[in-house]
């Protein structure tokens, strides 16, 4: 048994130290004044890096650096989404009362009905894609469309379409938010929830919402700091929905469920006891940030450009029916919340 654990490291560890060299420098990157005012994240960064050198180089190495590029991208990604936890308390949650709190769980219920809408009955696109990109769209970005991949088992191509159309789109939300804010009638405070409830990623939601200010972005902060704690519930009805139907090959799927959401949840839970120093707790978010792009990298490398090619514009299409809904239909919501 010792054996056989030795051996399985060693064939891992030349794709492990691959990606986590590459995935050192690209944080190293992320955090450099110039690409944080773009609001380009380092997981943003490790997927078009990881994208680049999968369908240049990567083949030459793939025969022993692919088993440790595999484990990223699996194992490592579900660890990173449950230490991904210690980003949130309770305590912020309570922050925005229970009007926050309905007013996404309405986002999000809305935009991914809508996604499923438009996506499968109107552009006849595959279930999958259209599924992370709803994921991605109504959460998180592309941390939501990693941590749906495991229960959708998508490949790895309608992955990276989901996340670069949360790239783009989020990145437009950026831009185009501030330039809205003095026509919109919100006060500070309120631009702030709104932002928080309708952008995708939340370097972009601090991006776009400390434009206008400081307290804009504290608001903003939380406000999404709550939409990523229904990532987890949001997961267990998926994974029991997708078990009533059958999968792309017409295969009846058993029923999955996603245990690293759970554990999300569990760790949040015990980051709102306060029992860790301060200190340690940013350690561990600096380690989940390192597993996540370690995770994102190893995608990208499994991408081939010609299966994103092969999609088409239909992902881009929905993708931009979602911005246009998020961005209006939000307003109106968080005009009708009144927070």
């Amino acid at each position: 048994m010792h054996r056989a654990f030795h051996d399985t490291f060693q064939g891992r560890l030349p794709g492990l130290l691959f990606a986590g060299v590459s995935s050192l420098a690209i944080m190293q990157i992320s955090a450099a004044p110039s690409i944080q005012k773009l609001g380009l994240s380092a997981l943003t960064l490790a997927i078009v890096l990881g994208m680049l050198l999968g369908n240049t180089v990567f083949g030459r190495v793939a025969h022993s650096c692919g088993a440790g590029v595999d484990f990223s991208k699996s194992t490592l990604l579900r660890l990173g989404v449950i230490l991904y936890g210690f980003r949130i308390t309770f305590g912020q949650i309570a922050q925005v009362g229970w009007g926050g709190i309905l007013m996404d769980a309405l986002m999000i219920a809305a935009t991914f009905g809508l996604t499923l809408l438009i996506g499968l009955r109107f552009l006849k696109m595959d279930r999958d894609t259209v599924i992370l990109i709803g994921a991605g769209s109504s959460i998180c970005g592309a941390a939501a469309v990693l941590a749906t991949e495991p229960v959708v088992r998508g490949h790895a191509h309608k992955v990276s379409v989901a996340i670069a159309t949360v790239v783009v789109f989020g990145t437009l939300s950026m831009f185009v938010y501030p330039l809205l804010y003095p026509y919109l009638g919100f006060s500070e405070a309120a631009y702030g929830l709104y932002v928080g409830s309708t952008v995708h990623e939340v370097a972009q939601v601090v991006a776009a919402a400390r434009a206008v200010s400081d307290m804009a972005a504290g608001n903003a902060v939380i406000e999404k700091m709550l939409r990523v704690m229904m990532l987890s519930p949001f997961l267990i009805l998926l994974s029991l929905s997708l078990s009533r139907g059958t999968s792309e090959a017409g295969v009846r799927q058993r029923p999955m469920v996603p245990w690293f959401a759970v554990w999300f949840v569990a760790v949040s839970g015990f980051n709102s006891l306060n029992v860790l120093p301060k200190a340690l707790v940013d350690v561990i978010v600096q380690v989940d940030l390192f597993l996540l792009t370690m995770a994102m990298f190893s995608l990208g490398l499994r991408t081939s450009a010609g299966a994103i090619k092969q999609a088409g514009f239909k992902p881009l299409v929905l993708a931009g029916l979602l911005f246009l809904f998020l961005s209006v239909g939000g307003y109106w919501i968080n005009r009708m919340f009144g927070l």
